[in-house]
């Protein structure tokens, strides 16, 4: 957890204010780093999922990129989507002040809204209750222009994990929150999935969190894992996401070229650092 109630970006406000400037012809993606997003359509459809601008919980978690914004500074959002309950998905000083600024719903399953309740963001930041939406599998929300449909995630270290697919009349794409292979198939053979972000890291010796004894860690998929996933989902373009963000659970997305080679899907990988954009 962040001990610290405030976030401090390292880059002033310039992405947030490219953002607002754009004026997509599709779905534009910005990566926001760690597993963040932040989606913008042709008719100005604004959604946040899974944005984190917390520094974590120094020495276990470090956070090894810049912090991209303040969430004080976010003018326009429609939505704020969380995929589970960790700190780096659902986080009051990164998310609660997009909500109050913007008026904008946050969408979360159970978990993720008793975490939010856990943490006080009601008694912290001047939030309705209405802005709280519970969400889970099979569920359909509409905002804006885009239909998200909510699908399942196959997370072992989470409580209640979801999966997003967001379609736009240009294209859809999809959000895996931290889930490994295993609960994608059906939205494969379902959906025809543009562009879809999927959480990549290494394994590693992290400080456990009541003993600190280092404990061998792993919270995301591996680059076998990760292609599975693209399969299950038969993506045409991957984006892997959370590989740049813990020190010790660091990876370099360039090996996935190899991992990919001999498999149908993805059609392409699309590596993106923090702030780089992609459109669907």
């Amino acid at each position: 957890g962040c001990r610290d109630m405030t976030v401090h970006a390292d880059w002033g406000d310039w992405l947030l204010r490219d953002v607002e400037a754009a004026d997509p012809e599709t779905l534009a993606v910005w990566y926001l780093g760690c597993n963040g997003v932040v989606l913008k359509s042709s008719s100005e459809t604004t959604v946040f999922v899974d944005p984190y601008l917390g520094t974590g919980d120094p020495p276990r978690t470090v956070r090894m990129i810049p912090v991209p914004f303040d969430s004080e500074d976010v003018r326009e959002a429609d939505a704020v989507l969380a995929t589970h309950e960790h700190t780096d998905h659902v986080h009051g000083p990164s998310q609660a002040p997009i909500l109050e600024r913007t008026g904008a719903d946050f969408y979360a399953p159970d978990a993720s809204l008793e975490a939010a309740r856990e943490a006080e963001w009601h008694e912290r930041w001047d939030l309705t209750h209405d802005q709280f939406n519970r969400v889970a599998e099979d569920d359909t929300i509409r905002v804006g222009d885009l239909t998200i449909r909510v699908e399942p995630a196959n997370d072992p270290d989470a409580a209640h994990p979801v999966s997003y697919l967001v379609e736009h009349q240009t294209g859809t794409f999809f959000h895996g929150g931290d889930a490994r292979p295993g609960a994608f198939t059906d939205v494969g053979d379902a959906y025809d999935v543009d562009l879809g972000v999927l959480a990549f890291g290494s394994s590693g010796m992290l400080p456990d969190k009541e003993t600190r004894e280092p404990r061998r860690t792993t919270w995301y998929n591996d680059p076998d894992g990760l292609i599975e996933a693209a399969n299950e989902l038969q993506l045409d373009r991957l984006v892997p996401t959370h590989w740049d963000v813990w020190k010790g659970l660091t990876a370099d997305p360039h090996a996935l070229h190899d991992h990919a080679r001999s498999f149908e899907f993805p059609n392409r990988l699309e590596l993106l650092e923090i702030g780089d954009r992609t459109d669907v």
